[in-house]
């Protein structure tokens, strides 16, 4: 990785090659993407970009890097004042959609590091990975969820949101180019909430969280 900016000036200036990266790589592809698309889309000189990354790969690489670490904070930001397991999923599942909605890149660049970069895909998804472990750790350890596994539900987890992001987010509501069934079909959008709910009954079920009444015997019996 190139040397990080000593001035605010450079910090933003490479930001905003960031930035402009993020739409380059999503519009056009890493291979018809060019540095010279990224500078004219940042508005600065070609020369410029290699003050802060050395080529295509690089800026690519960080951009997998920083479309990472805002999803995580996303999450972690939207769940901030959940106090049970199950409210910290509902409020962090609804932060990586809205996330999403608003960085569609997240799923095309992610995609195509497959190709380009395997190990920033993997960084990627092992970061995410890490913190449902420790939160889903935890919450066992409060008897909140049931026995199993965390690295395997926190897999399974990450999959059942990144599938319905990428159905109702990222290629919209079904109502726009052939419907839910076009591949084609590409636009931004909102969750629906019949959507949500039976995805958070789901995994209510499937993390083994007490139902309202078993709660409340509980509570009960602690008393």
């Amino acid at each position: 990785m190139s040397d990080v900016p000593r001035t605010a000036r450079g910090t933003r200036t490479r930001a905003r090659l960031l930035e402009a990266a993020e739409t380059v790589f999503a519009e056009n592809g890493y291979s018809e993407a060019s540095i010279v698309r990224i500078t004219e889309a940042a508005g600065v000189a070609q020369g410029t970009f290699y003050l802060y990354f050395t080529g295509k790969l690089e800026i690519f690489e960080e951009l997998v890097e920083d479309l990472n670490r805002r999803v995580r904070h996303a999450m972690t930001e939207a769940a901030a004042s959940a106090t049970t397991r199950i409210e910290s999923e509902r409020a962090g599942f609804r932060g990586f959609f809205e996330f999403t909605a608003a960085h569609p890149a997240l799923y095309r660049v992610v995609r195509e590091a497959e190709f380009v970069s395997p190990s920033a895909l993997r960084l990627h998804y092992s970061r995410i990975v890490e913190g449902y472990i420790q939160g889903l750790t935890t919450a066992q350890q409060h008897g909140e969820v049931g026995d199993f596994d965390p690295e395997i539900v926190a897999w399974i987890l990450m999959g059942i949101g990144e599938m319905v992001g990428m159905r109702w987010v990222l290629w919209g509501n079904g109502d726009t180019a052939g419907g839910a069934s076009d591949p084609t079909a590409s636009g931004t959008t909102e969750v629906p909430a019949e959507v949500f709910e039976q995805m958070m009954q789901f995994i209510q079920r499937g993390l083994g969280v007490p139902g309202e009444a078993e709660n409340t015997q509980n509570g009960k019996e602690r008393t």
